[in-house]
């Protein structure tokens, strides 16, 4: 019978390691006999995520042999490399031990202990999949006392199943899912002097080398923000994205309003507004495209028939989990997913030739910061087109108000929204008041539901149907009254 030593998670992990670090080359650490050309290409991928490292301290767990030790001690002003196999840690120090910058220990995350604000970025690839769930919470709070406020967290895991093709006597690793990971992270929070802090999610994405090399999603990699934590802005969930997730974007909300909207959409008018709207935009094979709250990923198939490389982003994880699933039929289509929060995710300047956006910028209020991330992402001469759910001038229903603050909206009139972007720093700024177009919509939407109610109750229920049939009688009523409007909203970067 085995010892508890023997059956001592640490132990086995150790024991995993001891195995696959004879040599402390890169195919063992990446368990892959094809792990050369695998490093050359998701190495520069991993570090193009990262934020702005100029002046940074950086900590990297689990660096092993210094895959990205030496790429980060590039960009950083300070790394400490820290791994628990000697070996490993020998290597790097061998390869990267002449950079200045670089401090190197050896020690097990689960019992390494660091001075509080001490980093900018804590680093990781491929670690925490070798911890226990009760491993990882206990570390994800650690890591919000060794970051300093706003700090980052870079982390990239296998999910679901392996990826390396190399053969493993014994295997101790979890293959957590992506929405495993999402809880554990943002459930953390710890309380630095008088402020509660957590983690938020700015991004998390595949790894495009493993899709393109293997047709793999199963990489993924997040980078996450240390923020305050404020309850009573978020509904009494840790995070808006929860909030969203666990009230209107709850998987089976999601599921109801495609059944309105149409396959893929979630926003109004479906497949025939994205048609119209779509040709306002000047789109040309081989651009870029940004789709921010991509939802369902309807659109983004669309624009990429033109030939665009389009990135939907989008802050529900539901909605993204149910665009990968929809993305399997779409094969050789130019389309990427993230999960991301636009108000915090960082692009390099002229990146994108259009930002495209469907009711999404709603639930943002600080809408003028985000406009200027926009600008900043263009290039220059570079097209902006959105649809917003608006409003009327005040004052509003008192029905109307208590359906903003429920939802979490922040609404400007049209003619606002459009001098928001022109202070942005917009230009040839086209503010359209679509509410007309919503109403039409909107009416053949009720009609082809009504139409549709024992299929529709067949699939969900009679009271689910009673419901979101009521919500669209509200929608046109709040028309009706002038509280609600639907703008639509095209402008251009100066050249």
């Amino acid at each position: 019978m085995a010892g508890p030593a023997e059956t001592s998670p640490r132990l086995r992990m150790r024991k995993f390691w001891e195995e696959h670090s004879q040599n402390s080359s890169v195919q063992e650490m990446m368990l892959d006999s094809g792990a050369q050309q695998l490093t050359q290409e998701d190495t520069p991928e991993i570090i193009a995520l990262l934020p702005c490292l100029k002046g940074q301290d950086v900590l990297e767990l689990g660096a092993g042999i210094g895959r990205f030790t030496a790429a980060l001690a590039k960009l950083a002003h300070h790394i400490t490399a820290v791994d628990f196999m000697e070996s490993f840690l020998a290597h790097n120090r061998q390869e990267n031990g002449h950079q200045p910058n670089v401090d190197f220990l050896q020690a097990d995350v689960t019992s390494l202990q660091l001075p509080s604000q001490s980093f900018d970025l804590i680093f990781s690839n491929w670690l925490f999949m070798y911890l226990s769930d009760t491993e990882v919470s206990d570390v994800a709070q650690k890591m919000l006392l060794w970051l300093r406020p706003g700090g980052r967290l870079f982390f990239r895991e296998s999910c679901f199943y392996q990826s390396g093709d190399q053969p493993r006597a014994f295997n101790p690793t979890l293959y957590r899912t992506p929405a495993e990971y999402n809880h554990l992270f943002t459930s953390a929070h710890q309380t630095c002097g008088d402020e509660l802090y957590g983690f938020e999610i700015v991004m998390s994405r595949s790894v495009q080398t493993y899709i393109k090399r293997k047709q793999n999603r199963n990489q993924v990699c997040w980078l996450l923000q240390k923020v305050p934590r404020n309850p009573e802005a978020t509904w009494g969930y840790d995070t808006f994205q929860k909030f969203l997730d666990s009230e209107q974007y709850a998987t089976r909300n999601i599921r109801r309003y495609e059944w309105v909207f149409g396959p893929g959409f979630v926003s109004t008018g479906g497949l025939t507004t994205t048609k119209e709207l779509v040709r306002m935009l000047d789109l040309k094979q081989g651009q870029r495209v940004l789709d921010v709250g991509c939802g369902l990923s309807g659109s983004d198939f669309y624009m990429a028939k033109f030939g665009v490389e389009v990135l939907g982003m989008d802050l529900s994880h539901n909605m993204v989990e149910l665009a990968l699933e929809r993305a399997q039929k779409e094969t050789g289509s130019l389309v990427q997913f993230e999960i991301g929060n636009a108000t915090r995710r960082t692009f390099p300047e002229n990146t994108f030739d259009v930002i495209y956006s469907r009711d999404t910028v709603l639930h943002v209020p600080g809408k003028s910061a985000l406009f200027a991330k926009f600008l900043s992402w263009l290039k220059p001469g570079g097209q902006l087109l959105i649809s917003d759910y608006c409003c009327g001038p005040h004052p509003w229903s008192k029905a109307f108000m208590e359906y903003v603050r429920r939802r979490g909206y922040s609404l400007l009139t049209p003619w606002e929204y459009g001098q928001v972007l022109q202070e942005a720093g917009f230009r040839q700024v086209q503010a359209l008041d679509y509410t007309e177009r919503m109403l039409s919509a909107l009416t053949q939407e009720l009609q082809e539901l009504e139409r549709s109610w024992q299929q529709f109750v067949q699939e969900f229920s009679e009271s689910e149907f009673e419901s979101l049939a009521s919500g669209w009688r509200e929608k046109l009523q709040r028309c009706a009254d002038g509280d609600q409007r639907w703008g639509v909203f095209y402008a251009l970067k100066p050249q």
